[in-house]
């Protein structure tokens, strides 16, 4: 969906030749004027590096976890590639979600309470339930888990453990350059319930305060983190206080999202034109869609 909607919105720009790097084998609905690059099983890094070594602008969409996201975008970019991404040091502490919110706290933003578990450490005694643990480097909700009791199985990876923050959960997308950064309209989350929540996609977060107080807090988490160039998401909590205090960051993701399957239905111009601009120094142009009503939703999974 988020490689589709990327090539869907790139082709947009009429101004912007699209290739698309894919697997062979894979399925795709790509528009006309998108070329598509075969890539053959094990070869994404090298043909990758290719592309980008001869393309005006890359975007690379990876998972950080592994260090995946940071190899090919430091691959690309040794390779001459002009890659639109944070720096590779906003990469790599991005990836390790004990990393990210220790910069952050440092630097006076809020998240939550918590602390790292190595491989088959138990949850500390008197460490207050309900809690979360997640993988440290994972994405999508690797290895999610609502611990309420204590006594829980230690987990087969690193992972954080945090203090359960009660509220609306919003992903906040940041388009950032040599211009500034561009917040675009926060999206409400939802999840499935259950003691391993599923992320199963976004809305349009319609309370006006709400969204304010979101792309405040996202501000600050880019600030703090420097990350100044390319797509940034940032996942917080708002918590019930109007007064924005029990707003917490949980994470952030150093590339595209699967927000971008809404927000990209949210405009008639291109994002991805737009991250180009903004990183090549120029205010990004964004025209909103005609349609009205359109809440930029879409489902991961069914309900």
């Amino acid at each position: 969906m988020m490689l589709e909607a990327l090539a869907a919105d790139a082709a947009k720009e009429p101004g912007l030749d699209v290739t698309v790097l894919a697997d062979e084998a894979r399925p795709l609905d790509l528009p006309a004027r998108a070329r598509r690059l075969a890539v053959p099983p094990g070869g994404d890094r090298a043909a990758l590096v290719a592309a980008a070594s001869q393309a005006d602008w890359t975007v690379i969409v990876a998972p950080e976890s592994d260090g995946i996201l940071l190899d090919r975008v430091r691959a690309a970019r040794a390779a001459g590639g002009r890659v639109l991404a944070p720096a590779d040091s906003v990469i790599a502490t991005a990836a390790d979600k004990q990393a990210t919110l220790d910069s952050l706290a440092a630097r006076g933003v809020p998240v939550p309470a918590g602390c790292s578990l190595s491989v088959g450490e138990p949850v500390p005694v008197g460490f207050r339930l309900p809690a979360v643990r997640k993988a440290r480097s994972g994405c999508g909700g690797e290895a999610l888990e609502i611990i309420r009791r204590p006594g829980v199985t230690p987990a087969t990876g690193p992972t954080r453990l945090e203090a359960l923050a009660a509220g609306v959960p919003v992903g906040v997308s940041l388009i950032g350059g040599r211009w500034g950064t561009a917040a675009l309209p926060p999206m409400r989350q939802r999840f499935s319930d259950g003691t391993s929540p599923r992320y199963l996609g976004s809305d349009l977060l319609p309370d006006g305060d709400l969204a304010n107080r979101a792309t405040a807090l996202a501000l600050r988490a880019a600030a703090a983190l420097v990350a100044e160039a390319g797509w940034l998401g940032v996942d917080l909590i708002l918590g019930e206080r109007a007064d924005g205090r029990d707003d917490r960051v949980l994470e952030v993701n150093p590339r595209v999202t699967t927000s971008f399957v809404g927000l990209a239905r949210l405009f008639a111009s291109s994002l991805v034109a737009a991250m180009i601009e903004a990183a090549s120094g120029e205010q990004p142009a964004f025209v909103p869609t005609a349609r009205a009503g359109d809440t930029g939703g879409f489902n991961l999974l069914a309900d």
